[in-house]
């Protein structure tokens, strides 16, 4: 962290603890790092070299600068804000506890509020003709693309989740998968038949043919070095899919796991056995895969009420 050599042990401090101690996926630090290295170029900038130095009033021009982009760097959307508060009140939480400062000038500081947005979630056909696009074209590639989207929609595992899958993990005489999620926690999720089938396929007629080319891997899938598949090259694979199958809505790595609970929760699933499939800590999360758009709305209604057509 440049201009803030002495901001930097606490923050290192920090980095280390939410590797180490709590457990978080090195991505998810990179994404702190790259916030708590903003954060202390503003402190820099406005004579604030030592953390202990920091005011409430300071935390809250920060927010007001990443949201204007008044110190002189890209603007951010409320969410994008929310994340960066989250890291830089976590950081002074964490300071305050291990003794670095004397108190917690980021306490009273909220996040700009969320809007509240439906997750954008696949028809069923539109899932369909994905999947069935994934699984076009010879050799083994075709055949582990089909396996891992048939895995993310029948899971609505996180593709990281999918991606750190080892070949122990996955149980198909039980129909299971053990999947890992944030802060290493785990949960067992049960497995529909059609993926069950793709799996079972990828892993007699194509997983030894890639894993060959490595130097033996536990992952469940390789890409075409016999390496583990890396959740940028899986997301290849879902907009590769998406682009086959002439899906003209967006497609992201979250896309499936949107489906998954929207489709469980239009069949009739009840949102707390939804919220341990997703492993969401609260269930608040889930709940917004629950509002009603206003298409439903008219549908219900017109199906619904009497005098709803003449």
């Amino acid at each position: 962290m440049a201009g803030a050599d002495g901001l930097t042990p606490a923050a290192t401090a920090f980095l280390d603890h939410l590797a180490v101690e709590r457990g978080l996926a090195a991505h998810t630090v990179a994404a702190y790092r790259r916030d708590l290295a903003r954060y202390c170029a503003f402190l820099t900038e406005h004579g604030r070299d030592d953390l202990a130095d920091v005011t409430a009033p300071d935390v809250r021009d920060y927010v007001l600068a990443v949201r204007t982009g008044s110190d002189g760097r890209p603007a951010l959307a409320a969410s994008s804000t929310a994340r960066m508060v989250a890291a830089v009140r976590g950081w002074h939480r964490f300071a305050a506890v291990e003794g670095w400062t004397p108190g917690d000038p980021a306490a009273s500081v909220k996040p700009p509020s969320r809007p509240r947005r439906l997750p954008k979630a696949l028809r069923i056909e539109q899932v369909g003709a994905l999947l069935d696009a994934a699984g076009q074209g010879d050799g083994p590639v075709p055949v582990r693309d089909r396996a891992l989207l048939e895995l993310l929609y029948s899971t609505g595992a996180r593709i990281s989740e999918v991606v750190g899958l080892d070949v122990d993990d996955l149980d198909l005489e039980t129909c299971q998968v053990l999947l890992r999620g944030k802060g290493d926690k785990q949960r067992v999720v049960p497995v529909g038949s059609y993926a069950v089938d793709a799996v079972q396929a990828y892993l007699v007629r194509a997983r030894p043919a890639l894993a060959s080319r490595g130097r033996g891997t536990p992952a469940l899938f390789c890409n075409t070095l016999g390496r583990r598949l890396s959740r940028q090259s899986a997301w290849a694979v879902l907009r590769s899919a998406a682009g086959r199958a002439g899906l003209t809505v967006a497609v992201s790595p979250h896309t499936l796991r949107h489906s998954f609970a929207t489709h469980l929760l239009a069949g009739g699933a009840d949102v707390r056995v939804v919220q341990e499939l997703l492993g969401h800590a609260s269930v608040t999360t889930t709940q917004i895969y629950t509002q009603v758009t206003p298409e439903t709305l008219r549908e219900v209604y017109v199906a619904a009420h009497p005098r709803a057509i003449g």
